[in-house]
């Protein structure tokens, strides 16, 4: 009976002396994506974007920024608060599958942490955001959640290697068409 109530003792005093001496940042969500485009590049925070996606509204850098795409808000709104239905479970699966490391490798060269200096780093970090995007969304992800979820302070996006991947869209569009079709019934019935 007393080894019970001092190893009951030892482990709430553990319990309540290990954050003192293990002292273990917590991850946040991105409060700001970084837009490079060779030596050049722009920071906005993700709040200016909700605001946007929610509002309407866009202020300084970010009206910049939108009016350089060329499209109309309404539409950059419309991608930006689109949601996909996926449960955990599924996406757990996918971004865990060789087809999704590879695609998120690939996806690590335009979306990655700062200082990150292999794709390794960004392809955890994109997994990270995507799993708890979901999260956030309850079951739904959208690009803001997706930010949201991003497991460092700043998010790097890189135009120039967006603009590599977008003269490829008809091997993306490939291989969502792969991912939409038979991949996710196997996945679905594991």
């Amino acid at each position: 009976m007393k080894s019970s109530k001092f190893l009951l003792f030892k482990i709430f005093f553990i319990l309540v002396i290990s954050p003192l001496f293990f002292n273990v940042p917590k991850a946040n969500a991105a409060e700001e994506i970084k837009i490079t485009y060779g030596i050049f590049s722009r920071t906005i925070t993700v709040n200016s974007l909700k605001t946007f996606v929610k509002e309407g509204k866009s202020t300084g850098k970010l009206k910049r920024i939108l009016k350089a795409t060329g499209s109309p808000d309404e539409e950059i709104r419309t991608v930006l608060n689109k949601d996909f239905e996926i449960p955990i479970t599924i996406a757990s699966k996918l971004v865990y599958s060789e087809i999704g490391n590879v695609f998120l490798t690939r996806l690590s060269s335009i979306i990655h942490p700062p200082r990150a200096t292999d794709n390794r780093t960004g392809m955890l970090a994109l997994r990270a955001s995507v799993i708890q995007g979901i999260n956030i969304g309850k079951g739904e992800i959208n690009l803001i959640n997706f930010f949201e979820g991003y497991p460092t302070k700043t998010v790097i996006l890189d135009v120039s290697a967006l603009s590599k991947v977008m003269n490829k869209v008809e091997s993306i569009s490939e291989l969502l068409t792969f991912f939409t079709n038979s991949p996710l019934e196997r996945i679905k019935s594991n």
